[in-house]
């Protein structure tokens, strides 16, 4: 019974947010150019990635697509050299590996002489409940942890390609959700959460929190992080919580969502726009709102970056690479 009114309350919220974001869907239109930069997008192969990495290409960036689907990813390659005569570059990343975090990220410094964007894209939703080899909640090691050491680990390449006219830019994909996570970052790598939603909506948080402390550790680099808000959009991890949801309710707020097109029109937004050079904000709609007051918690901001360093298992020598 319980269950029942909880998915009824999701629901109502859900569709009352989908005629919000009907009335407000902001679509970028500048025609600002990408032409020598060079742009990683995680689960760029599909949903929202995949847009975000169609237009950067359009506006002339050297864009990598990364995803842990070989025959996807050569299958996005393809569609996006069909629509735009532009070639994009695929490599195999799989976020719910530590081990392939490390060697991703081995590859890019090891091969690019620059790197000016990177959005943490990738996510996995609902019902998914259970630990990686890492020992890591895997919602929780895809949506924040892997992008954690990711962009740990490519720091020193972002540092080295951003100028103070125009900063390196890091773009991490939080969700309208992470306004009802939890600040109790003590069991964000808990499994068995009876309510499947909270994992996917600590995730969320994590990177609003994260994004908030690495901006401040990197108030004197040429490097800027902010966190975008698709808004609910109709990307695969809404069409996974049908076990969650129920069928009906997918199909009909997939039906009042918007699409992944729209979905991405704030991170293009921040890796295109002179705003996007403020850093350590929230942006929706191609614009500035703020993140829920649980994103400012000092304290848990604090913690989760203590305990972000100690599970992906982050070594002397990367942190020192990152001079943070």
């Amino acid at each position: 019974m319980i269950g029942l009114i909880l998915i009824s309350i999701i629901f109502i919220f859900l569709i009352s947010v989908s005629v919000y974001q009907k009335v407000n869907n902001a679509i970028y239109k500048s025609r600002k150019r990408l032409d020598g930069k060079t742009a990683i997008v995680t689960g760029g192969t599909a949903g929202i990635g995949f847009f975000i990495a169609r237009v950067f290409a359009e506006r002339g960036a050297r864009v990598i697509i990364a995803c842990p689907f070989d025959d996807e990813g050569k299958d996005a390659k393809r569609k996006i050299k069909e629509t735009t005569g532009v070639d994009v570059v695929f490599k195999h990343l799989d976020l719910a590996s530590l081990a392939s975090v490390r060697e991703f990220a081995k590859d890019i410094l090891s091969t690019e002489n620059r790197l000016d964007i990177l959005v943490n894209n990738a996510g996995v939703g609902i019902p998914a409940d259970y630990l990686t080899k890492d020992g890591l909640n895997f919602i929780m090691q895809v949506n924040y942890y892997g992008h954690f050491l990711l962009t740990m680990l490519l720091l020193p390449l972002l540092k080295k390609s951003g100028a103070q006219s125009d900063p390196s830019r890091i773009i991490n994909m939080s969700s309208l959700t992470h306004r009802i996570a939890s600040t109790d970052v003590d069991n964000y790598n808990r499994t068995n959460y009876w309510f499947k939603l909270r994992i996917y909506s600590n995730s969320k948080l994590g990177l609003v929190l994260f994004s908030r402390e690495l901006s401040r550790r990197l108030s004197d680099a040429n490097v800027v992080v902010n966190c975008s808000d698709p808004g609910f959009a109709a990307t695969r991890i809404y069409k996974s919580a049908n076990e969650f949801l129920g069928l009906l309710a997918i199909m009909l707020i997939l039906l009042l969502a918007k699409t992944t097109f729209q979905g991405a029109q704030t991170a293009i937004y921040l890796g295109v726009d002179d705003d996007g050079k403020t850093s350590g904000e929230y942006f929706a709609n191609c614009r500035q709102v703020g993140a829920d007051s649980k994103g400012y918690n000092q304290i848990a901001i604090d913690k989760l970056w203590e305990q972000s360093i100690r599970l992906v298992k982050l070594t002397d020598d990367e942190l020192k690479e990152a001079k943070l």
